[in-house]
């Protein structure tokens, strides 16, 4: 039987499509292994968003590419982004690679591996999103769930729509069918993703149909927590928030991409909304549902972007109080309308990155702070022997992106939930210890 090594990497929603080759390669019978020297076939599924994705992603393709001469692989695929955007340069300037495979093709994995020669395989990135099982990698207790693929905004900087193809939502049916799939398999915490969830179902039933969905995932028997990210603000309308604010199972913490506050740069980043807007938003959030925690992401450096423009978000940073924020200096990509403008240097972009990531980091710091002493419901996620304590989320940490909490108790079981009185902090993240037995 041969061994097969996955290795996935950029976004959640990436994630999920390795996923669905997962399962393929698995009915197909191929064993799955972590181990890339005792893999006879590896495949890297690519992220090609901004810079520092396409670096990661060659990095790994070439990791991956000295197991054909130090262990038993023969095969290397790479799928994705990368493979989407960079067919003939990977084809021309990377010979280890053996097959490639696009964005609107993932499920043509098995045709790629069974192929002789170099297959390449680049499916229609705008078709209709097929239905297909997953190998769910995520967890104990928790899954990534995708409601839409591509998008149709077309920011000034973002290569999104060249690689992942128009905005198509998936039927609210099948979503609830694969919903309660998971919530059978012990699933307690779904994640909302798309690249704009708000705009789920405009082009299916000629409406925004979130707020629906989100009613109709909360009546799943098993679901516990519903967590929504990537709300775009412009179409975060009073439905949506009725919906989030009245239903219990919807965590209260919600990401909502800003980019930025100036309405200069917002103009010139073809978002669609004004620094008034986002202001107003806001407030409206924290006065209807009380005890929200934001998230954004915001960029620096963008062209057009002078001291003036920075010091108005670095102010508007102190007067919000966005508990999280993903901060990343301008990336220049070819063929979005931002590549030819001019732009600050590099090195000004990041370092407005970087004051940007101190002033978060104190805000975030006196978060934590204003939690010690409270108790807090917990989705434990495992022990850690390093540690010496058990691993888990409360409603404001979204995996991967907000650190953890760690807590000690005489016994905790993976995938459940617990109260958990908060203490202090550990290395940057809240620590406490077990209030309650399983709640």
């Amino acid at each position: 039987m041969a061994k097969l090594c996955l290795v996935s990497l950029g976004c959640a929603k990436n994630l999920i499509d390795s996923e669905q080759m997962l399962a393929l390669m698995d009915s197909a019978g191929y064993e799955l292994t972590d181990d890339p020297e005792e893999a006879d076939v590896a495949v890297v599924n690519t992220c090609a968003f901004i810079e520092s994705a396409k670096v990661e992603a060659i990095e790994n393709i070439l990791e991956m590419a000295k197991y054909k001469t130090q262990g038993k692989l023969k095969k290397l695929v790479v799928a994705g982004c990368l493979a989407q955007r960079y067919k003939e340069e990977l084809l021309e300037e990377m010979p280890e690679i053996d097959a490639l495979l696009g964005t609107g093709s993932y499920l043509d994995i098995l045709k790629v591996l069974d192929a002789p020669g170099k297959p390449c395989i680049f499916g229609d990135i705008d078709a209709t999103l097929p239905e297909a099982g997953r190998i769910v990698s995520t967890g104990p207790g928790w899954a990534y769930i995708k409601i839409a693929e591509g998008c149709s905004n077309r920011c000034a900087y973002c290569v999104i729509p060249s690689i992942r193809g128009k905005y198509r939502s998936r039927p609210m049916e099948d979503i609830v069918t694969e919903a309660q799939s998971l919530a059978e398999s012990g699933v307690k915490e779904l994640i909302v993703v798309a690249q704009d969830p708000t705009r789920y179902g405009i082009d299916l039933y000629g409406k925004k149909s979130l707020a629906e969905l989100t009613k109709r995932l909360c009546a799943i028997d098993g679901v516990r927590w519903i967590r929504l990210h990537y709300l775009y603000p412009d179409a975060v309308d009073d439905e949506l928030i009725d919906v989030i604010a009245n239903e219990p199972k919807v965590l209260k913490y919600l990401d909502i991409p800003i980019q930025h506050i100036n309405d200069g740069i917002l103009k010139l980043m073809r978002r669609r909304t004004t620094g008034g807007e986002i202001r107003a938003l806001l407030k409206k959030l924290r006065d209807r549902i009380p005890g929200v925690v934001l998230r954004t992401s915001l960029i620096t450096g963008l062209p057009g972007e002078g001291e003036a423009e920075f010091e108005e978000l670095c102010s508007f940073l102190k007067e919000a109080r966005i508990e999280r924020a993903g901060v990343f200096p301008f990336s220049p990509e070819e063929g979005t309308p931002a590549y030819g403008m001019d732009r600050p240097d590099t090195n000004t972009a990041v370092s407005r990155a970087e004051r940007i990531q101190e002033i978060q980091a104190q805000i975030m710091d006196e978060f934590n702070e204003s939690r010690i002493g409270s108790v807090t419901e917990v989705l434990c996620e495992g022990f850690d022997p390093e540690v010496g304590l058990y691993a888990g989320r409360s409603f404001a940490e979204s995996p991967d992106v907000d650190g953890t909490i760690w807590f000690s108790a005489p016994e905790a079981v993976p995938g459940e939930f617990y109260q958990v009185v908060l203490r202090g902090e550990l290395d940057g993240d809240m620590a406490g210890e077990l209030a309650l037995t399983e709640v």
